[in-house]
Parts: structure tokens; C-alpha cells; sequence
């Protein structure tokens, strides 16, 4: 749960009585801890400072004149941004004037705020008794914060709170220039966007769409894949990889994978490749790109476009090449999920042909060469300007995030090495770790584990209170979708994958104490 801090409680933080206690500090540390946010609110700073200045004269016995309020507002303004630097500023709204209950308007909007973020998420902090008694609801003491809190603190798949706090200013900015400026659907947000996108994976063109579902079906048709074609590519994956293909009309057909990356095995790619061959579909699993440079080579013998599956590797690299670069077109998504997420549904094209590049332009916007005229088949596949201007704000903190990713990882590797686990391909044991070759980095968006006994392993991270996914438990050629493509027993390596694979909290926020703690709840005795 959240807290947003009233002027009582802001007055206790910046002028601190000597004899006080130290229930606030310590509400807003179990706060924090907890994985909550502490916000100021955006409106009220005129009565956040009124409050100070009342405050300090009170407490140097200044009597509040015309020649003291200068020196005591400068005073209270420079203690306002003090506290202002460790927590949010939550935005004001125009319905939060609605409740003007309590006795001034700016608290009246501050319960308004809460009521609209929901008390069950957010409460504001006080030490007004009146303000406690009228509005149980929404306003909590610290005492009683402070005793429903869980020291603990909890442990999130994701984190996208915290990244959230990070580019709050910038975030907020954007999506108010797109409110004012009106253009949601193809704004200038969306030409900032590609650009930026381009020039980061190193391409000439980057083509943004409504989901990294649409962009493969984008690649796909700008490609010409039809009806009686096939596309190879893997049955370990998630199923919008399959899906495109069958959409178009052609045919996935399924390769096994390598056991160490989770990726393709390009040595079963050649054998696979027939007469109706017409394209090659990579997935860069997990965050790790797969071995494209023999993708390649396959594929220009035999004269076929290689599409990178990138949804999962955004900003991983191969060989010091960026994902989405590195093959006939790159494809990715923003769902909220991935290393590089919007708040909602997006994704990128990514290609240095020009003609393939115009042609995705014109297919993602129902096939238009311009206004009302319609040069070929197309989707309804455009990336819509609030989301783009999310990302906007997410890319300038994306490298360091994915550092951290890095060293999430790193730390994982360590704790559970430390107690018996093997990197895969380095040995037998009850929890293999991601393997990840020297010549690449990965976005890790997964921390994926193989278990020897994976059912038993969730039920001790569950009763951790430790949440866990398992990407993917079943290979897309034993889906009923997809049965009629491929042998169910043709890709053993797959089958093997899916029945062992455990997903780990992973985000670029978790402490190395929470990776500790996983790590113990997972392998309590050093044994899997």
C-alpha cells in the first residue's frame, strides 16, 4: 500500500520535534519496504507550505509578520523540496476537487486523490484525529500503518511501481503534450519514437505497431507469406509466433530446440527447409538472441528472409550487434512485461530494406500509399501516441535498467550456485541455470530455471509468498491449434524443456536480499 502524506504529516517530517517519536520514519520505512510508494500531492503545495511556515514560526517562536513571512517561506519552500526528493508527486486532477469535505480544500483534494487511486492501494497519512475520525476509509495514522505492514516486504514478479517512480516527471509530461496537442493516433510521438528506436538497434527504418503480435503478422505479409507456404521456426515459444503464420494462411513448421539456450537449434534448420519453404522465424527466447550468423548462412544458401522473433531480447545483443538488427527484419513487443514495456499493447518492425520498410509503413495503416488509397492488403496495426510517449520516457533509463537486469542474474547465479545449482551444460543437478554464451548479452526477460522436481519447488516459493511462472509448459505442436503441423513427438528437446522450465521473479529492481531470499525458499537445504 501506498501513502500520501498530508500536511500534518509533512510538518512532522520537515520540522521535527526533538521529543516526537519515530512512528513516522518508521511507517514510511515499512512503507518502502513493503514495495509501497510514498507520494507528496501536486495540489497542495501552497498548503504544504502555509503549514511549514506556521510551523517553523511556532517552533522559533516567530511571530508571523509581513517582514518574517520571506525568510520563513524561503525556509519552508527549501525543507518542502528536501522531503520532495525521495518520494513521488502525485499528479492533481480536476475531479479531485469534488470532495472539498474536510475543513480546507487542499485536504478535501488529497482525499479526493486517494479515493480515486483506491484505498485498498493508497491511504493518506495523518496525525489529525478529526481527519481520522471522518474518513476512516481513506486516511490512516502511523501507529495503525505500522501494524498491518509486513516487515518482510514482498517480492514481485515485476516491478513496474518502482520504474515508475523513477520517470514519473517525464512521464507525466509526455502524456499531458499528447492531451493538449490531441493527436493520439499517429502523433508526433510516434516519429520520436522510431527514430530513436532505429538508431539504438542500429537500423536504417523502424516501423512501430500495436502489439509485437502484429508486428511479426506485418513482417510476415510485407514478406508475401501466403497460403501453401511454411515458415520454420520453434514450437517453444509463445503461441503469437505460431499464430501469425496460420493467420496468413501458410504453415509453421516446427524445429527443435538447442538445451542449453532454449533457442532453435540452426543444425535441424537445413533438413527442415522443402520446396514450400519461404521464410525462417527465429525466437530470441528468454532475452538471448538465437545463433543467427548460421541462421543466416542457412538461409542465404537457400535464399530465404530470416525474422527475428525479438519480443523477449530488446536491447540484448549478439556479437555486439543489437537484437531486432541482425536478420531480414527484426520484430519486438512493449507489452508491459518486457524489458522495454509500454502500458499496454505495443511493438516495432525493425529492417534496413527500404521496400520492405514502405511496405510495413503501408500495411500497419490498412495498406495505405496515402489518404483513402489503398495499395495493398493491410491491418489496423498502428502504435497509438500515449504509449509511445511511455516509451520515450522509458528508453532514457533502459540501458541502466538493463544493467541491472544483468546483475540480478549475476546474483541469482550466485546464490543458487552457492547452494548446488549448475549453469546448463555444465553438469547434472537438481536446478540448472540460463546459460548464456560469452559472444552475447541478454535482456533477461525471464530468469528461467530447470527443475528435477518443479512442482514441489513452486509449492516452497508459494508458501514464500514468491510468485513463479513457467514459460512455456506446453510446446506449440502439441496445442490443438496447431497438431495438424508438425509430429507431437518430433521435438523431444522441447518436450523436455517445458516439463522442467520455472520462471523467477525477475526485474531490474530486485535487491540482492529478495534474490537471497528466493534462492532459500528455493533450495532451503542446498538441494533442489
Amino acid at each position: 500500500m501506498d501513502l500520501l502524506l498530508d500536511t500534518t504529516s509533512v510538518c512532522a517530517l520537515c520540522v521535527p520535534d526533538p521529543s516526537s517519536s519515530q512512528l513516522l520514519p518508521g511507517a514510511i520505512t515499512r512503507c518502502r519496504e513493503a514495495g509501497g510508494r510514498v507520494w507528496l500531492y501536486a495540489g497542495a503545495v501552497q498548503p504544504y507550505l502555509r503549514a511549514l511556515i506556521d510551523a517553523l514560526g511556532a517552533a522559533t517562536q516567530t511571530q508571523s509578520t509581513p517582514s518574517m513571512d520571506g525568510p520563513l517561506r524561503q525556509n519552508a519552500q527549501r525543507r518542502l523540496q528536501a522531503c520532495g526528493q525521495d518520494k513521488q508527486w502525485l499528479a492533481a486532477l480536476g475531479a479531485d476537487i469534488d470532495m472539498a469535505s474536510a475543513d480546507d480544500a487542499g485536504t478535501g483534494q488529497m482525499l479526493r486523490a486517494v479515493e480515486r487511486i483506491g484505498p485498498d492501494r493508497m491511504r493518506l497519512l495523518t496525525s489529525d484525529p478529526g481527519l481520522l475520525d471522518a474518513h476512516p476509509d481513506l486516511a490512516i495514522d502511523a501507529a495503525t500503518f505500522s501494524a498491518r505492514q509486513d516487515s518482510t516486504g514482498q517480492i514481485g514478479f515485476i516491478d513496474l511501481a518502482t520504474q515508475q517512480g523513477r520517470i514519473r516527471a517525464p512521464l507525466e509530461a509526455g502524456l499531458h503534450r499528447v492531451l493538449h496537442h490531441g493527436r493520439y493516433v499517429m502523433g508526433p510521438e510516434i516519429t520520436e519514437l522510431e527514430q530513436r528506436l532505429a538508431d539504438y538497434v542500429g537500423v536504417a527504418h523502424c516501423i512501430a505497431v500495436s502489439s509485437g503480435t502484429d508486428a511479426l503478422l506485418v513482417a510476415l505479409m510485407a514478406l508475401g507469406i501466403g497460403p501453401g507456404d511454411e515458415v520454420i521456426t520453434t514450437p517453444f515459444t509463445f503461441v503469437a509466433t505460431a499464430e501469425v503464420i496460420a493467420l496468413c494462411g501458410a504453415v509453421p513448421k516446427f524445429v527443435d530446440i538447442d538445451p542449453r539456450t532454449y533457442n532453435i537449434d540452426p543444425t535441424l534448420i537445413e533438413p527442415a527447409i522443402g520446396p514450400q519453404t519461404r521464410a525462417i522465424m527465429p525466437v530470441s527466447l528468454y532475452g538471448q538472441c538465437a545463433e543467427m550468423d548460421a541462421i543466416k548462412a542457412i538461409a542465404a544458401r537457400h535464399r530465404l528472409p530470416v525474422i527475428e522473433d525479438a519480443a523477449q531480447s530488446f536491447g540484448a545483443t549478439y556479437r555486439g550487434r543489437r537484437s531486432g538488427g541482425l536478420s531480414t527484419i527484426g520484430c519486438t513487443s512493449f507489452f508491459p512485461s518486457k524489458p522495454l514495456g509500454c502500458y499496454g499493447d505495443g511493438g516495432a518492425c525493425f529492417t534496413d530494406d527500404d521496400a520492405l520498410a514502405a511496405a510495413m509503413r503501408q500495411i500497419m495503416n490498412h495498406g495505405q500509399d496515402r489518404r483513402y488509397s489503398h495499395a495493398r492488403l493491410g491491418i489496423n496495426g498502428r502504435l497509438d501516441s500515449m504509449q509511445a510517449t511511455t516509451l520515450l520516457a522509458k528508453l532514457d533509463i533502459f540501458d541502466d535498467e538493463l544493467r541491472r537486469r544483468t546483475e540480478v542474474a549475476e546474483a541469482y547465479a550466485g546464490a543458487l550456485r552457492s547452494r548446488g545449482a549448475q549453469r546448463l551444460g555444465d553438469g547434472e543437478a537438481a536446478v540448472l541455470l540460463p546459460y548464456v554464451e560469452a559472444y552475447n548479452t541478454s535482456a533477461f526477460a525471464q530468469y528461467t530455471i530447470q527443475l528435477s522436481d518443479r512442482e514441489m519447488a513452486q509449492q516452497r516459493l508459494d508458501a514464500a509468498g514468491i510468485p513463479t511462472a513457467i514459460h512455456y509448459p506446453i510446446p506449440l505442436n502439441r496445442q490443438a491449434a496447431y497438431r495438424d503441423y508438425c509430429c507431437p513427438d518430433c521435438t523431444p528437446i522441447a518436450d523436455s524443456a517445458a516439463a522442467r522450465v520455472l520462471s523467477l521473479p525477475m526485474h531490474p529492481y530486485l535487491s540482492v536480499e529478495q534474490v537471497h531470499a528466493v534462492a532459500s525458499a528455493l533450495m532451503p537445504d542446498g538441494q533442489g
